[in-house]
């Protein structure tokens, strides 16, 4: 096999899994709600996902660093969360819910971020960019958010686990044929993990991208909301989807032709800066249409941004440490920032409304664009 064949089973891992976690994503509520909960306790429910990935994604990144190995790892992840996400959503009351919710996304969360981590090693492994591999997932999640919502509209939310289960048994099948990566001979130690902790440009760029993230987060659960205040339909937020994930796999693809061409934290400016006008434009907005339409904004925003960081996370950790140091990147960019997103988020689209929670997203953003700008002009930010 040669080594472009050997990423066709990196390739599918990242299509299937995140075509199961779009299910998770997409119609996990509704699934809630289906059982009867309220908003409050979904609120709950929902929230202990990006609880579980802070904890789960460094450890299971330092797991894979301590045992030279992203494979195994993946495995072993997959095997639990199949067995946890079939028995969390048997699952009927409120306690028993969020006991199993802990279990299922503590599993769940590192996968995508060790396909990504993975997805870079081989990458620079090869000499190519790692948005050809990664614009794998987002075409996974386009196509599932369209493929299962249709098949869940014929048959049922209740039947929702069985095209996660199915995507999510694909996952684990074609792992057994992923080429793993080994950067070090000698397996790092607990202690080892100081080196990230005193890593002061790493530190300071985590917090300041959080500007920019928590605005993203706040929007990935409140833009079907905000849709529905403003009259649009369920379809219609299928198809937000949908186009804002296309046009990210369209960025991922086309990396290789712009990526390298400047600084990643140029980009990433740049990225910042397109995500306050989005938000801007958002909180402007009164025909839902429009959202649709501005969606294709996701592609230039979060596609740039999380490419351009991640690579640039690759430069400032060191070689031995390269699964922690993206996963703790991971877990600050969907775990901390997905909380603060969502309670700060929810309070404002209750007490003001979306059009003002859009507002100030847009005015977050901003601040974080001009932060990361300073940093760059730093002597460490370069």
């Amino acid at each position: 096999m040669s080594n472009r064949e050997s990423l066709i089973p990196l390739k599918m891992l990242l299509f299937s899994f995140h075509g199961a976690n779009t299910i998770i994503i997409s119609f996990l509520p509704l699934y809630l709600q289906f059982k009867g909960l309220d908003g409050k306790e979904i609120g709950w429910v929902l929230a202990i996902g990006p609880m579980a990935a802070i904890i789960s994604q460094p450890f299971w990144g330092y797991m894979s660093d301590k045992y030279q190995t992203v494979k195994r790892i993946v495995i072993i992840c997959l095997i639990c969360l199949m067995v946890g996400s079939y028995i969390f959503l048997q699952m009927t009351t409120v306690p028993l819910l969020l006991m199993m919710a802990v279990v299922f996304f503590f599993f769940a969360a590192p996968v995508g971020a060790l396909g990504d981590s993975l997805s870079q090693r081989r990458a620079d492994e090869l000499g190519i960019s790692f948005g050809t591999i990664r614009m794998w997932g987002s075409i996974g999640f386009a196509t599932s958010s369209l493929a299962v919502g249709e098949l869940l509209s014929m048959v049922g939310i209740e039947y929702m686990i069985w095209p996660y289960l199915f995507l999510a048994g694909l996952a684990l099948a074609v792992c057994f044929w992923l080429k793993d990566v080994k950067i070090n001979a000698k397996p790092i130690q607990f202690k080892d993990l100081r080196r990230l902790t005193k890593n002061k440009p790493f530190i300071i760029f985590l917090f300041l991208i959080m500007f920019i993230t928590t605005t993203h987060r706040a929007n990935d659960s409140f833009i079907g909301i905000y849709i529905d205040q403003l009259g649009g339909t369920e379809s219609l937020i299928g198809v937000s989807w949908f186009v804002g994930v296309a046009s990210e796999a369209l960025v991922f693809a086309f990396a290789g032709y712009w990526f390298r061409k400047l600084h990643p934290l140029v980009f990433i400016i740049i990225a910042g800066l397109l995500y306050s006008i989005r938000w801007f434009a958002y909180g402007f907005i009164e025909d839902p249409m429009f959202i649709v339409a501005f969606q294709f904004l996701h592609g230039l925003t979060f596609g740039v941004f999380y490419l351009s960081a991640f690579q640039y996370v690759t430069r400032l950790i060191p070689k031995v440490l390269q699964s922690t140091g993206h996963l703790v990147f991971v877990s600050m960019f969907f775990g901390v920032s997905g909380i603060i997103g969502s309670l700060i988020g929810g309070s404002l689209i209750d007490t003001m409304g979306g059009g003002f929670l859009y507002l100030s997203m847009g005015g977050i953003a901003l601040v974080g664009s001009i932060g990361i700008t300073i940093y760059h002009v730093l002597p460490f930010g370069k």
